[in-house]
């Protein structure tokens, strides 16, 4: 799978994409990530990217030529998703990493920063996204995390894809509680269910768990998935 992302700051990506899984997989080419700085597809001197907005306001506006240049200059495969990373776009949740992962072969990701971006750049984007509620100093943490999100879903990333089908929002529930040796750490103990050995009880356990936990920590989730179970059963 093909990834661009268009950045004013592409040092920002170094040591994320050559440590922990992320590296691996693109060691092994499982993905590729391309980095594209809108300043070199300016004609000024300055390589100035922003200016200031027309009817006045704070702040400085990233102009459309140079984002246009750097996208139009990308390669476009067949199955391809160009996302604006913006607080105004769609919420990121495990959906859609799932679909893009499945459904796409090239995400382009442009990275706004400043005030904002000219809103003539949204006729290049197919979907803009946010990693939240709030706001940040730019794009690059929002595209890291969907980078992230995306890429460990490609077959071949995560060793164990077993391992994948019982986090957090897989089945629409937060995941079970996790332990490891010792059995006992400053006072607290690993449920003994852990230790019997009986897988049906310990699976039980864990389900229970899930439920209980989102129920507490995530009640929208818990409404979501009662909601989810009584459609399956009509």
């Amino acid at each position: 799978m093909r990834f661009d992302l268009i950045t004013l700051f592409p040092d920002f990506f170094t040591s994320p994409l050559s440590s922990g899984l992320l590296g691996k997989a693109l060691a092994k080419n499982i993905a590729q990530v391309y980095l594209t700085n809108p300043r070199d597809f300016t004609t000024d001197k300055h390589h100035k990217v922003d200016d200031e907005p027309y009817g006045g306001g704070v702040g400085m506006v990233i102009k459309p030529e140079p984002i246009f240049a750097a996208v139009e200059s990308l390669p476009v495969l067949a199955r391809r998703e160009v996302l604006l990373m913006t607080p105004q776009g769609e919420p990121l949740e495990q959906g859609l990493f799932k679909l893009w992962a499945r459904e796409y072969e090239q995400l382009v990701m442009i990275c706004g920063h400043y005030e904002g971006i000219d809103e003539r750049v949204l006729s290049l984007v197919t979907r803009e996204v946010s990693l939240g509620d709030f706001v940040l100093t730019g794009g690059e943490i929002p595209a890291l995390a969907l980078l992230n999100g995306v890429m460990r879903l490609l077959p071949g990333t995560v060793g164990k894809q077993e391992s994948l089908k019982a986090e957090s929002f897989e089945q629409g529930l937060l995941d079970y509680p996790h332990y490891t040796r010792p059995a006992e750490f400053r006072g607290q103990r690993v449920p003994d269910v852990l230790l019997s050995g009986d897988h049906g009880q310990i699976a039980q356990w864990r389900y229970e768990q899930q439920v209980e936990r989102t129920k507490e920590r995530r009640p929208d989730l818990y409404e979501a998935w009662l909601e989810q179970g009584k459609t399956q059963k009509r």
